[in-house]
């Protein structure tokens, strides 16, 4: 009898660890998720309400730098003075698609790409796997420009 609970509270670890571990995204994945959640005003940025919403995307670092702005601004202009996303401030967004991921080991890049006004535009996510799940580490701009960036000068 001991065996058969033995053998049954083996299995139940073994699904919840197979669960977990499919329930991971992949990096391009979770990007995507960040755009369906911005897009239906579920963003992680600009609120105060849920430090998890933040820390489901964003590594410790970036996520701690998000999260201090959207407190300490309190509903004013703070870093963030456009829609971090978009990298603009008034947007009308057509042919919007995420690439796939380049892996290389823990880090992961992922573009996605746009036209905003006519204009074509291109935005690379730079991901890194934390404890086994892809985390958003910055957002690269072009020119020069990141999300970090934006946090270090605001």
């Amino acid at each position: 009898m001991k065996r058969n609970i033995t053998i049954f509270f083996l299995v139940i670890v073994a699904l919840a660890t197979s669960a977990s571990a499919s329930y991971a995204q992949s990096p391009d994945a979770l990007v995507a998720d960040l755009y369906k959640q911005h897009d239906a005003k579920r963003s992680p940025f600009f609120q105060t309400k849920s430090r998890a919403r933040v820390d489901k995307y964003f590594t410790k670092g970036l996520a701690d730098m998000i999260w201090k702005d959207a407190i300490t601004s309190k509903g004013e202009v703070g870093a963030l003075d456009g829609d971090p996303l978009y990298d603009t401030q008034d947007a009308k967004i057509r042919h919007f698609a995420v690439g796939k991921a380049s892996i290389k080991g823990d880090t992961a890049t992922v573009p996605v790409t746009f036209t905003n006004f006519g204009k074509k535009e291109k935005i690379d996510f730079s991901l890194k796997k934390v404890k086994g799940v892809w985390k958003i580490d910055n957002i690269n701009y072009g020119s020069g420009g990141s999300l970090r960036k934006w946090f270090q000068e605001g």
